[in-house]
């Protein structure tokens, strides 16, 4: 009897082993990210091309043994729908789920800082479930300045830094001479034109500003009373941190007005739908400031992504550092060597990567990221300083500057309280 069922009873103890295995593989702990930015309303595309950016790089993370010697990075999604009250819902809904860092930064540098002092309020309150914030697109100088906070980690380059690489470039530019302020009204927009004043008024004392106006962002239908009045202070140049929907309908009302302005922007062309409105306006000069630009010279390491992301997603790569952004994450929980976030925060401090537009380092004293800035002009293909077609256009991005982030660094106001 013995010998007939043995065979039975191996069965029976290998399949309780399976169970167990199962059970042991399903309850593997993961580290869980909370992506929260615009998926519905006028900034859907960019909402979606950024979380499109951040997914492929967790499941690439997770191809590659994930973190931690197999712990799996998962990707939470919220709809932040460009609203603070909204995104301090998704960030309850985060915390409900067990998130223990959120990805954001395509809502708006207001709605981001509301973002942070509200994980900096359940922080305080919550020792042991902490989470950080990390910040790909708001770049509000405020964020890593006088309102830093631990818990905030900004990837992208700040106002100032974009901003002084614009004026390094204007002042080797002399056909630039009156300048028009037209932004959004909001934190940062504010801050665009501030920080245009100062920083291209340093570097070039001669130039005029011969106007200014803020505009609600997202609501504007039609630009064409704007660029009428910026047709009557005579002004050559434009700068706006316009982006999205605002800076493609800015485009059109300026080629249906035949304006031919130059446009001085923070980010503007890493957009969808950019390029393909300054093609149909066939007027004006977009000029804008970015880590990397598609078709740029000698960039192998992230020709190499774009490609690999392209034949996996089907869509164009635009962004390294929202690629690089969870990457960032994944080399400091494997510096601190655990998933704990004071650690991890701390190990985000002072990290340097080599990332694949060079070397970054994230400033121990600020958290902000110091990578290079890339002046470019969406223009036509020309065969020489413009190769390759952008959107399924015959424009593309002409390289006018390069610059590293430490040629770009500011100092900060920031007094970082730390726990």
């Amino acid at each position: 009897m013995k010998l007939t069922h043995a065979p039975l009873a191996r069965i029976a103890l290998a399949s309780l082993f399976a169970i167990a295995g199962t059970a042991v593989q399903a309850q593997q702990p993961t580290y869980k990210i909370a992506y929260i930015d615009p998926l519905s309303g006028p900034f859907a595309n960019v909402g979606e091309l950024m979380l499109m950016h951040t997914q492929y790089a967790i499941e690439d993370i997770n191809a590659k043994g994930g973190v931690l010697g197999g712990m799996k990075l998962q990707l939470l999604q919220f709809d932040s729908k460009l609203s603070a009250q909204e995104s301090q819902s998704a960030l309850q809904a985060a915390i409900d789920q067990g998130a223990k860092a959120i990805v954001t930064g395509g809502s708006g540098s207001s709605v981001v800082t509301a973002l942070v002092l509200a994980v900096a309020r359940w922080n305080q309150r919550n020792p042991g479930k902490e989470l950080i914030v990390l910040n790909h697109s708001s770049i509000d100088p405020e964020m890593t300045g006088k309102g830093c906070s631990f818990w905030h980690f900004q990837t992208e380059a700040n106002t100032a830094m974009k901003m002084k690489a614009l004026a390094n470039y204007i002042k080797k530019t002399p056909d630039v001479k009156k300048v028009y302020l037209l932004n959004q009204d909001y934190a940062h927009g504010k801050q665009w034109a501030s920080y245009g004043r100062q920083l291209v008024g340093l570097a070039r004392p001669d130039i005029q500003f011969v106007g200014e106006t803020l505009h609600p962002i997202g609501r504007v239908k039609d630009f064409a009373p704007y660029i009428a009045n910026i047709k009557q202070s005579g002004a050559d140049s434009v700068i706006t941190g316009n982006w999205g929907q605002d800076m493609t309908l800015l485009q059109k009302a300026a080629g249906d007005a035949g304006y031919n302005l130059r446009y001085f922007n923070h980010s503007a062309g890493s957009v969808p739908g950019t390029v393909t409105a300054v093609s149909q306006a066939k007027t004006g000069q977009l000029t804008w400031v970015a880590e990397w630009h598609p078709g740029q010279a000698d960039t192998p390491k992230v020709d190499a992504l774009a490609k690999a992301y392209k034949a996996k997603t089907g869509k164009d790569f635009l962004a390294p550092r929202i690629d690089l952004t969870p990457r960032l994450l994944a080399a400091a929980i494997a510096k601190a060597g655990s998933a704990d976030t004071v650690k991890v925060a701390r190990a985000l401090e002072d990290l340097s990567f080599d990332s694949v537009v060079g070397p970054v380092r994230m400033r121990g004293e600020d958290h902000q990221l110091l990578l290079p800035q890339v002046v470019n002009t969406i223009a036509p293909v020309d065969g020489k300083a413009v190769k390759t077609g952008w959107e399924g256009t015959n424009y593309g991005f002409r390289t006018d500057a390069v610059y590293t982030g430490n040629e770009l660094a500011q100092g900060t106001d920031c007094k970082m309280v730390r726990p």
